[in-house]
Formats: C-alpha cells, sequence, structure tokens
C-alpha cells in the first residue's frame, strides 16, 4: 500500500499505463562567439514548432474538453510569444555563450522557482505551465520526439512521475480511469484536471512510476490518498464491493447539486459558494451548485503581462463575473501580490521572508494608485450584480481604514465623473493572520463580514511553512488552536451583527465541514468541485448534532483525536 495526497475523489481498478518521461541530455557547455547567431535560430525555429503543435492541442482540447479547458493551452502559446520571456532566452544565449536548450532550461528555472515559491496554491500551478512550455522548447530544439498519451488502446489508470497540462489534454479520455503520480498536490494540475474528469486520482506518492510497471494491476483510492499495486485477493474484493457504493454515492450527489445548504431538521441555513481565479471558472461553479463565488482572485489580471492592467480590462473581467452569476454574490479580492509574489514590471525589493513581508493590502497602501484603479473597476461591475469587496492580509484596524478611505477616493471621484455604482456594497476582510483573529471583536466594527483565508492562518498560526515537505506533516488544520481562532472570529462577528465566511481549503474539506457547521460559519466557499460532497454532510446533520461535534473538538487535545471523532460521525451518515 502506498499513501499519498487524496486529489480527486473516487475508486477505480484496472491495469497501470506507466507514462515514463524521455531523458534528455543538455549540452552544458560554452559555445564560440561564431555560433551564438547559430543558436538563436535554433531557439526561433523551436518556438514557431512548439506553437504550431500547441494551436493543435488547443483544437483537440476545445473539442473534447470545451473552451474554458482549452485557455491553459493559449497561455502556454502566449508564454512563447511573451518578449521578457523569449529576450531574455536570447541575452542569456548572448551574455553567456550558451546553447539554446540551456539557455532555456536556466531562464525558465528561475520562473518555476519563482512560481514555486509563492504563498497561493492557486498560483504556484504557474510553475507547471512554465515547465511544461521549456521542456517541449527544449525538446524541439534537441529535435526530441514528443511522448503522447494520445495512443492508449485500453482501460487504463496512468501512472507517472508527474503529468502536464498537454499530457492530459491529449490522452484518450474514454481509456483512462485514473491518475497516480510521484508529484503534485491538491491544486496541481493533474490533481484540477481529474476533478474536472470526474476521476479518481491520487498524488504526492513519491515513487509510484518506480514500483508499478504497465500491465501491473493498481487500485486507486482517491478518497482516502491510497494506492496498492498488485494487491491480494481479499483486498481487491473488498475495493471492488467499496467502488459499486461510491458509484451510488456520486449519484446522490447530483441529485444534491439544486438543493440549499442546509441542515437536516432546516433550522441552519449556510451558503456554498466557490473560489474562482478567472472568469471562465464561472461554468464549473454552477454546474456544481454554487451559490455565489466567496473568493474571486484577481492575480491572474496583473499576471502573465509587461504592464499593470487597466481600469476597463478590470471592468470588464469583474462584469462578466457579475453578469454571469447574478443574483447570487461575489466577492472580489483585492490584489495579493508582492513579496514572494513578484511582478516583473514593478520595482519589487527581494526579502528574507515574503511570506512576511511587503505583500497583499501592504504594498496597496504604499502604491494606493493600484488599489484605486481596482476599486474603480470593481464599483463599476457593481452594477451589474452583487459584488463585495475583500481586502486581503489585514492585520489592524488603521490598514482597514485607509483601505476604506481610498475606496471612498474611488467614490467620489465616480460620482464626480456621473458614473453610477452600488453606494451600498459590503466591504470585508481576510482573516488569515493571527493578529487579525485574536482581535476580531476590535475589527468587526470596520467591516460587513469576515472570510476565515485558512491556508495561510494556518500556517502563520503554527509556524509551518505548508510546502516545506519535511514539516508539512505539521500542517493541520484541525490543531486544536486552529479551531479556537476560527470560533473566536466567528462569535466576533455575530456578536457585532455581522457574518464570518471562509475561503482556504479547510471549507472543502470533509471532515472539517461539521465542525464548521457547529461552530456557526455562514458560508463554506471552495474548489467548485468539493460542494457537493461538503453540501452532503451539512445536509445530514441537524445543527444540534453539528454543534454538539464542535464542542467535543473544542475539548479535545490533538487533531489525531478529532479527526478520528469526525470520521466516524461521516461513516455513519454516508
Amino acid at each position: 500500500m502506498l499513501k499519498g495526497i487524496a486529489a480527486s475523489p473516487g475508486i477505480e481498478i484496472g491495469k497501470a499505463y506507466v507514462l515514463k518521461g524521455q531523458q534528455i541530455v543538455i549540452n552544458r557547455a560554452n559555445i564560440p562567439d561564431g555560433m551564438v547567431e547559430e543558436e538563436i535560430k535554433r531557439l526561433e525555429e523551436a518556438i514557431e514548432k512548439s506553437k504550431a503543435q500547441l494551436k493543435k492541442i488547443k483544437e483537440k482540447a476545445e473539442e473534447e474538453l470545451g473552451q474554458d479547458k482549452a485557455e491553459i493551452f493559449q497561455a502556454h502559446i502566449m508564454v512563447l510569444e511573451d518578449p521578457v520571456f523569449i529576450d531574455e532566452i536570447k541575452s542569456k544565449i548572448k551574455s553567456d555563450k550558451i546553447t539554446a536548450e540551456n539557455a532555456v532550461s536556466m531562464v525558465s528555472q528561475n520562473y518555476v522557482e519563482m512560481f514555486n515559491n509563492m504563498d497561493d496554491e492557486y498560483l504556484k500551478e504557474r510553475a507547471a505551465d512554465i515547465k511544461d512550455v521549456s521542456d517541449r522548447m527544449i525538446k524541439n530544439i534537441l529535435g526530441v520526439s514528443i511522448e503522447t498519451l494520445a495512443d492508449i488502446s485500453e482501460e487504463s489508470i496512468i501512472i507517472a512521475k508527474d503529468l502536464t497540462p498537454s499530457d492530459t489534454a491529449q490522452m484518450n479520455k474514454e481509456k483512462v480511469l485514473a491518475f497516480a503520480t510521484d508529484m503534485g498536490g491538491r491544486t496541481s494540475h493533474t490533481a484540477i484536471m481529474a476533478r474536472s474528469l470526474e476521476i479518481p486520482a491520487v498524488v504526492g506518492l513519491v515513487d509510484i512510476s518506480l514500483k508499478a510497471k504497465s500491465g501491473d494491476v493498481v487500485i486507486v483510492d482517491g478518497n482516502k490518498g491510497i494506492v496498492y499495486v498488485n494487491p491480494d485477493e481479499s483486498t481487491l474484493k473488498e475495493y471492488e464491493r467499496m467502488r459499486l457504493d461510491y458509484e451510488k454515492y456520486r449519484i446522490c450527489l447530483k441529485e444534491l447539486k439544486d438543493l440549499p445548504g442546509e441542515t437536516r431538521d432546516g433550522t441552519r441555513k449556510v451558503e456554498l459558494s466557490a473560489n474562482i481565479g478567472t472568469p471562465k471558472d464561472v461554468k464549473g461553479a454552477l454546474d456544481n451548485g454554487a451559490e455565489g463565488i466567496g473568493l474571486y482572485r484577481t492575480e491572474f489580471l496583473y499576471m502573465d503581462r509587461d504592464n499593470l492592467p487597466t481600469e476597463e480590462e478590470q471592468f470588464a473581467a469583474y462584469k462578466q463575473v457579475a453578469e454571469a452569476m447574478a443574483p447570487r454574490p461575489i466577492i472580489i479580492r483585492t490584489l495579493d501580490i508582492g513579496g514572494d509574489k513578484k511582478l516583473p514590471y514593478l520595482d519589487m525589493p527581494d526579502e528574507m521572508n515574503p511570506f512576511l513581508g511587503w505583500r497583499a493590502i501592504r504594498m496597496c497602501l504604499d502604491r494606493p494608485h493600484i488599489l484605486k484603479t481596482q476599486l474603480r473597476a470593481i464599483l463599476r461591475a457593481s452594477l451589474y450584480g452583487n459584488i463585495k469587496i475583500m481586502y486581503p492580509m489585514i492585520s489592524c484596524a488603521e490598514e482597514i481604514r485607509k483601505a476604506n478611505a481610498i475606496l471612498e477616493e474611488a467614490k467620489q471621484e465616480l460620482k464626480n465623473e456621473g458614473i453610477a455604482f452600488d453606494d451600498n456594497l459590503e466591504v470585508g476582510i481576510m482573516v488569515e493572520i493571527p493578529s487579525a483573529a485574536v482581535i476580531a471583536d476590535i475589527l468587526a466594527k470596520e467591516v460587513d463580514f469576515f472570510s476565515i483565508g485558512t491556508n495561510d492562518l494556518i500556517q502563520y498560526t503554527l509556524a509551518v511553512d505548508r510546502m516545506n515537505e519535511h514539516i508539512s506533516n505539521l500542517y493541520e488544520p484541525l490543531h486544536p488552536a486552529v479551531l479556537r481562532l476560527v470560533k473566536n472570529v466567528i462569535d466576533a462577528s455575530h456578536r457585532a451583527g455581522k457574518w464570518t465566511g471562509m475561503c482556504g481549503e479547510m471549507a472543502g474539506d470533509v471532515i472539517a465541514a461539521p465542525i464548521l457547521l457547529g461552530l456557526g460559519l455562514d458560508e463554506f466557499s471552495m474548489s467548485a468541485s468539493s460542494i457537493p460532497q461538503v453540501k452532503k454532510i451539512i445536509r445530514s446533520l441537524s445543527y444540534d448534532e453539528a454543534k454538539e461535534i464542535a464542542e467535543r473538538a473544542l475539548n479535545m487535545e490533538s487533531p489525531d483525536e478529532i479527526r478520528k471523532m469526525v470520521e466516524e460521525v461521516i461513516e455513519r451518515i454516508k
């Protein structure tokens, strides 16, 4: 048995198809001056060849997966057309006198490391895109054929070190039963694609690609994050029974799509919302029964470009989402970038500890013109739907007051220009810094709502870098300290007549759901595909049962004890 990360739910049994990565040998030697132009020509030819390949993949993806999933390949093409990226590679060839493949490898590695170091899980996945594009370029420079999964002829479980967007776009969807990979997390491309295709996936298995051979019988348990290679007869029979049970459970989940997120006794109603990064994510939210957008990350408007997005560009994106979701609420988070998430066109300092550095609201308050442009665009879009504004990385009341002063300036400017907007739209903050959670009673006087950003709140509270594999086991959402901070925020908001949501990964965790419900959380916002499972849990419990579970959890001493207690409850209600 191999234990990894449960990335996409479900159970599948089948034969392994092991995708072996091709060995690429990069010439790291220096080249003479006379070969520089020849290397630049090799680079340019590879870029054109890569573009042509990606255009074909994009067309196939549009046909089989839909336009929204195909957009990733347009982003890949844009990387190849990005003058900053390409010029940097050419400059490297010229200045360091190195081969084209070496220059692509070195420059792209810098970008991959930059994105990998980002704190936002969603943005971290840009690293996979850059790596996919650069690997394609290097193979085309070297004339190496590119292996694809298009020719799979029998039902298989794909096993690989990792899967790129290109791998998944070209594979034969009718024949792929599940994924199991050495690398990846819940927000990796492989995980996202598996959830969108509704097939089981376990990632982060470390060495599954070495332990399995093509043709081996494999069980992938995407519910528990477990993979068996060549299981014994009793395990096989048990999982065949579990697979049938899970299929019945999936049918039950689909029937919940249009039902409200309320407790079994109808005494408690919560809002189940989706987190999105771009307007194209709205369809997945609606398909999974989202009652709103609890977190609209706006960072993608600022990435992959060489200047700040204009007010008009931002207005168009916000308006599109507002109209698509109306009358459902949309919470737009203002720019959460800086420190670890650098923009090439802004002069941003290197920092010893970027997670605790000049980022998010701190950067925006120092560069008020950036924040005001965004707020003007949000205000203008507020006429087209139910929009709310949320400031990230708030640590004290003064930051809220300063941000709201800029908001008032933006409102006054629009009034002077005769531009209409919703003057009463709600303004809230992300509670993701322990200081904010502790003084929630003070901050509640300044805002209309809270949204708890658990990804950062947990790592700051526990002093655990969740991306550090040596201590990632210490990153524990059910730690008693985390639960007590969450309770403090919810209670403070309710005493002030305000409401509290949650937009971190914890909101989509079925184990956490009964506790959060019992603590009085008003809104759960998560990856769209997690909504049906969380809704099932909420609709299966009475509010009194949930409160009792929360009370028991708050009085327990360890995350393991809490998890065991909740798992027993969930097993009963499934």
